[in-house]
């Protein structure tokens, strides 16, 4: 990773927190608990699945550090940093969250948003601090295959905006709470 990667993903991973944080700040308990529909999440089960997710890939990242770098191995996007940021982020796609990050009310309202920061802190002091090469470490994804780490932080990034996007469709339902006492 040279130094001009470390400050995108540095910057992805800044921009995209503010911008979840800016979508949820001020929230009633009722509110975050609100779902537009029976098969929707709420912004909370969104939180929880963020959190979830963005643990078990510093995790990954953390995990693959560790082990010598593998010069055989190759992204399944490699030269292809754009496209996994824009598959990540297209919400025209919906996908099914594997039931190891699907939300199970781990979290308390008044935690998700504190559990989210310390996630992101996490992900960002990674990327800031670490001597790795994020290049040369890799470990797989479900749906996409072999990822790099640095490629990791962009999907890390681009995951949580996604999510943010659903969070104010959430919001924006007509039938959304306008006020806690609505519910």
């Amino acid at each position: 990773m040279n130094a001009a990667e470390r400050e995108r993903a540095i910057t992805d991973l800044k921009q995209t927190r503010d911008r979840l944080l800016r979508a949820t700040s001020g929230l009633s308990p009722a509110q975050m608990q609100f779902k537009p529909a029976a098969d929707r999440w709420s912004v909370a089960q969104c939180l929880e699945h963020l959190v979830t997710v963005e643990n078990r890939a510093t995790d990954g990242i953390s995990n693959a550090l560790r082990e010598a770098p593998d010069s055989a191995k190759r992204s399944a996007f490699e030269g292809r940093d754009g496209d996994i940021v824009q598959v990540a982020g297209d919400r025209t796609n919906r996908r099914q969250a594997p039931e190891a990050v699907q939300p199970s009310g781990r979290f308390r309202e008044d935690q998700l948003v504190r559990e989210f920061e310390a996630a992101r802190e996490r992900t960002i002091r990674i990327a800031a601090s670490t001597e790795y090469d994020l290049r040369k470490h890799f470990f797989a994804h479900r749906a996409f295959g072999e990822l790099d780490c640095y490629q990791w932080m962009l999907l890390v990034a681009a995951h949580s905006d996604r999510h943010r996007v659903q969070i104010e469709e959430v919001i924006a339902s007509s039938n959304f709470p306008r006020s806690a006492a609505a519910v």
